[in-house]
């Protein structure tokens, strides 16, 4: 079974919006988050889906999963008071219903621009490595630099990536690692490829676009605009 959990527990303080949660913003009549669960929805290998959802929020999801036909979400579930909460949480839910062999893809609900290869990789990933971490490649220089901003340390850019999601696991390991951190008292682990390296697992990455970006500032926003236009005009035209 593979189930995507997506998490939109965030309030969006950066977004700068005081009428919605950033997952909640609207383009062109649909939300963000929408967008996002529609490419779990139509995947073929996806059979369920589980969203963490600010609770004063939940009613309105609901609303919008209807109104935009998507049926593939079984749970709907509060969040946490952090991220890794809030993961853990959904996994709660997943873990009570389905088996430990599953395959979870943990995705950000404000992460909308992603495609059908990327998720079948990511599933194709766990199935032959045990873990699935999207990646794209750094393509500015990364300095390393101490407590009193001085630079000591130029990384090597040929080796270095940056960690975006989704980010999958089976269901067993990611539980198993919740429940350890929980155990010890953690609770902001800050991705769960960092709690997953940190618990010993061994981490392989799957290819993503430049375009999977996360929406948490308004020029996130305006990026996201521009490029479902340019895809839609695309398809329009025919370019």
């Amino acid at each position: 079974m593979n189930v995507a959990l997506i998490f939109a527990g965030g309030s969006g303080r950066r977004m700068n919006t005081a009428s919605r949660p950033k997952q909640f913003l609207m383009l062109h009549n649909k939300e963000i988050i929408v967008y996002t669960l529609e490419h779990f929805e139509r995947h073929p290998e996806i059979d369920a889906i589980c969203v963490v959802c600010i609770e004063s929020w939940i009613d309105y999801l609901k609303k919008a999963l209807k109104k935009n036909d998507i049926t593939k979400v079984k749970w709907i579930v509060p969040g946490g008071e952090t991220g890794q909460d809030s993961i853990y949480n959904g996994l709660a839910a997943i873990h009570a219903d389905c088996p430990e062999d599953s395959i979870v893809l943990i995705h950000d609900g404000v992460r909308p621009l992603i495609n059908e290869k990327l998720i079948t990789d990511n599933i194709a990933s766990v199935k032959a490595n045990g873990s699935a971490i999207t990646v794209t490649p750094v393509i500015e220089t990364v300095m390393l630099t101490s407590d009193d901003k001085k630079v000591y340390k130029s990384v090597d850019r040929d080796r270095s990536c940056t960690a975006k999601a989704p980010q999958s696991f089976y269901l067993k390991d990611i539980w198993a690692a919740h429940e350890q951190a929980r155990a010890e008292g953690i609770h902001d682990k800050i991705d769960s490829a960092t709690m997953m390296s940190d618990y010993g697992h061994a981490l392989y990455t799957v290819a993503g676009g430049p375009e999977n970006i996360k929406i948490t500032t308004p020029t996130d926003f305006y990026i996201f605009r521009a490029l479902t236009d340019a895809m839609e005009n695309s398809q329009i035209f025919g370019l």
